[in-house]
């Protein structure tokens, strides 16, 4: 949808629009499998064969941390091809729909790895986990490299207008595939934290089913579509950067958004092992603990689709900046659970109502014709912290392993650093906040 000059719909009007409500569901989820695997379950699943100890449980959380990095070192190698596939063909679903099968078939294989028991290893570890790991690479990698082809299509779905009301009501939907995801937990037993990887599968599969079946692409019409090999992309990037001061500003939030995601990325990885590890959770309070969390990602982030409509994305993400920096700094510090609970719940609002300002801010400040691109440099900008964060934090943890807790207090800090340095930049960004009623 394309019209600009069309009449505002109402937020209920355009919340019940059958292709918004299939494209929310791919969010609903892609969540479970970013909550679940991501998370909770691998990262519990980790400590629970390679933790024995409490030196052993900083290496756990080494294991985690590489895991990811080599996941979002592979989506570096790729995303940028992938925005320049979307502007040359116009197909968005039909990658998701490759990319999300991929994945869902590496998550089930998790399962099937992890129930394998065998005395071999392979680096040092169990063979079956060995496999479990390549196994969850491969799966991340695919999940994030839809999610490249899934922000792009919301420019499809609405006005620049309905950009922040759409973007916030993907979010909020996705965080609910977070609690439905949970429940898997009431299936699995301690010490069997492998037997919540197929279920995950399987509820990653229903609920895409919408999209898959519902969503249309537009496809370029191939006399019009650019000539020449998809590998040509890494040049047309290269261009891009080239005519950076064209793009000024969008160019400068994603090196903010650079430090920012690289506290984002590592704090999804490794919550759930700092928490029950450092601050003395149980997985099942933990469970509790990150329900909570998701409820106040939820309602932040449906709510912050109102506010940036109100104030702007740049605002917006300013605010959820200073929201994650002060939540860090309580985890840093926290010696009760209840002081986690605090910094969970802010972690919470400050995650969902990122991706619905960064989401937006991109739409805003791209032109058209190019926003394949940018979404592609977007993930391009994202991944490459995701690579850099979980590795600093994984290599501290495995040198200071022999000081314990200590050890992963030092490392979370490197976030608060972080974060800080992405809010500077971001101030930078030149960005008129439109003012705009809502409908």
């Amino acid at each position: 949808m394309n019209g600009q000059n069309e009449a505002p719909r109402s937020p209920l009007a355009l919340y019940l629009t059958i292709p918004i409500l299939s494209w929310a569901f791919y969010d609903f989820a892609n969540t479970i499998f970013s909550s679940n695997i991501n998370t909770v379950f691998f990262p519990f699943y980790t400590d629970e064969v390679i933790g024995t100890n409490e030196a052993r449980q900083q290496v756990a959380s080494t294991f985690v941390s590489y895991a990811n990095a080599v996941a979002s070192f592979l989506l570096v190698i790729f995303s940028p091809l992938f925005g320049v596939w979307i502007d040359r063909t116009g197909y968005k679903k039909r990658f998701i729909v490759w990319f999300a099968s991929i994945s869902i078939a590496a998550t089930f294989m998790m399962g099937i790895f992890g129930g394998i028991q065998s005395e071999s290893l392979l680096w040092g570890v169990p063979l079956s986990y060995a496999l479990v790991v390549i196994s969850f690479v491969i799966a991340k990698f695919f999940f994030n490299s839809s999610l490249v082809f899934y922000d792009s299509m919301m420019s499809d779905l609405g006005t620049k207008q309905e950009m922040p009301l759409i973007s916030g009501f993907g979010v909020a939907v996705g965080y609910l595939g977070t609690i439905v995801g949970l429940l898997v937990y009431l299936i699995v037993s301690e010490g069997d934290y492998y037997k919540a990887f197929i279920p995950t599968a399987i509820l990653y599969l229903l609920f895409s089913l919408p999209l898959f079946f519902i969503n249309k692409d537009k496809p370029i019409p191939k006399e019009l579509r650019e000539k020449g090999s998809f590998f040509k992309g890494y040049q047309d990037i290269i261009q891009t950067f080239k005519e950076m001061k064209s793009y000024k500003s969008v160019f400068t939030f994603m090196i903010a958004y650079f430090f920012i995601n690289d506290a984002i990325a590592t704090t999804i990885a490794m919550m759930a092992i700092y928490a029950t590890v450092i601050v003395g959770f149980s997985s099942g309070q933990f469970i509790i603990l990150y329900l909570v969390s998701t409820i106040s990602a939820v309602i932040g982030s449906f709510i912050f689709g109102y506010i940036i409509k109100r104030i702007g994305a740049k605002h917006g993400v300013t605010i959820v900046a200073i929201l994650m920096i002060v939540s860090l700094i309580i985890s840093v510090f926290a010696v009760d659970q209840w002081m986690f609970w605090i910094s969970g719940s802010m972690f919470g609002v400050s995650l969902g109502s990122m991706w619905v300002t960064s989401r937006t801010l991109i739409i805003e400040l791209t032109p058209d014709h190019k926003r394949g691109q940018f979404f592609g440099l977007f993930a391009f900008s994202g991944k490459v912290s995701s690579i850099i964060g979980p590795a600093v934090y994984g290599t501290i943890t495995y040198q200071l392993q022999d000081y314990g807790p200590l050890a992963s207090r030092i490392a979370l800090s490197t976030l608060i650093v972080m974060t800080i340095i992405g809010l500077i930049i971001h101030l930078k960004v030149k960005h008129e906040s439109p003012k705009v009623n809502i409908g």
